[in-house]
């Protein structure tokens, strides 16, 4: 008997499914002789499953949570995070990271290459960067990067690609200086890092090489976001932290994950990526996501080139010959 592809095809299980993943944190840390697991929790979803997920896994007393803004965060950011690391009752501490990227000159580097498209860029001006919708044209898609001056005038311009790839450079800073931390604590702790993405953010590459890519356990990298959604329900996640829209939390203007990457709402893309992983006709899809055949055909397109771009964010290091463990032949 056929069921109609729809929502209903994300539906898990989330007891089995929460039994499964403590399971296996358990056992990487019992292999591996953590005590504990570390956890960035940023007030966001994933963050905020991911650190419930080890609480339930190892106990409240060996879960430590990292709560790690910087000038740019939204004001919110530490609200949230504060709010699970209480409902969950686990240690948490603050790190402020503003003076390291300060000291590295992240955003000093980022403002230098802002201005080679907005010359008078400075003190008192808000930005960020944009991706045009994948669903409304076929158009090779350019980011731009939108201006707020200090009287809250905005303008948007195309980024050059040189100045693209500099203000991700700098900005890349953030999520490495935090894993940078999350280790730090891991060490002196005798834990391991637990890390948060998604699917859609591990499938697509929306994440930082050896920044928030870096992890010891991804528990929910083989999750779509609809089902982090539905686990965080079931853990009983703060209701603010399940209401809360997903932000990029990185750029000094407000910014959806949209704006920035997937140019789809979450809802659409899991079932457009759920059904181009299971052979799902795309008619089905296009009827259960509301798009036109045209456009889930787009959103294909351009799941396919994310995958093929940044395939290298997943690969180890290569070595000129294989080399044997120690131990054996």
């Amino acid at each position: 008997m056929s069921t109609k592809f729809g929502t209903d095809s994300l539906v898990i299980d989330e007891a089995a499914e929460v039994a499964r993943i403590a399971e296996t944190i358990r056992a990487y840390a019992a292999r591996n002789k953590r005590k504990g697991a570390v956890v960035a929790v940023s007030g966001g979803i994933d963050s905020s499953v991911v650190a419930a997920l080890c609480v339930r896994a190892l106990g409240a007393e060996r879960v430590f949570g990292l709560h790690m803004p910087e000038q740019e965060s939204s004001s919110e950011t530490l609200t949230y995070s504060m709010k699970l690391t209480d409902s969950l009752g686990i240690d948490s501490v603050l790190e402020d990271i503003s003076p390291i990227l300060a000291g590295v000159g992240c955003y000093e580097r980022r403002d230098d290459a802002i201005r080679r498209i907005f010359p008078d860029y400075g003190p008192g001006y808000k930005s960020k960067i944009v991706l045009p919708s994948v669903v409304d044209s076929d158009a090779f898609r350019l980011y731009s990067v939108v201006v707020e001056d200090p009287d809250g005038h905005q303008e948007s311009r195309r980024l050059t690609p040189d100045a693209y790839l500099e203000i991700v450079a700098a900005t890349n800073f953030k999520q490495r200086t935090r894993k940078m931390l999350e280790y730090y604590h891991a060490d002196r702790l005798n834990y391991f890092v637990a890390g948060t993405p998604n699917r859609l953010e591990y499938d697509q590459g929306f994440f930082v090489k050896l920044g928030d890519g870096a992890a010891d356990v991804k528990p929910i990298a083989h999750l779509y976001k609809s089902q982090v959604y539905a686990l965080a329900a079931y853990l009983g996640v703060p209701s603010e932290i399940q209401e809360r829209p997903s932000t990029t939390d990185t750029y000094s203007l407000p910014q959806s994950q949209e704006e920035f990457y997937f140019s789809l709402p979450y809802q659409r893309m899991d079932l457009c990526l759920y059904g181009l992983n299971n052979g799902v006709p795309v008619e089905e899809i296009a009827e259960a996501t509301g798009l036109t055949v045209e456009q889930v055909e787009r959103v294909f397109r351009d799941t396919e080139q994310k995958r093929r771009t940044t395939a290298y964010l997943h690969e180890p290091p290569t070595l000129v010959a294989e080399i044997s463990e120690v131990g054996h032949h």
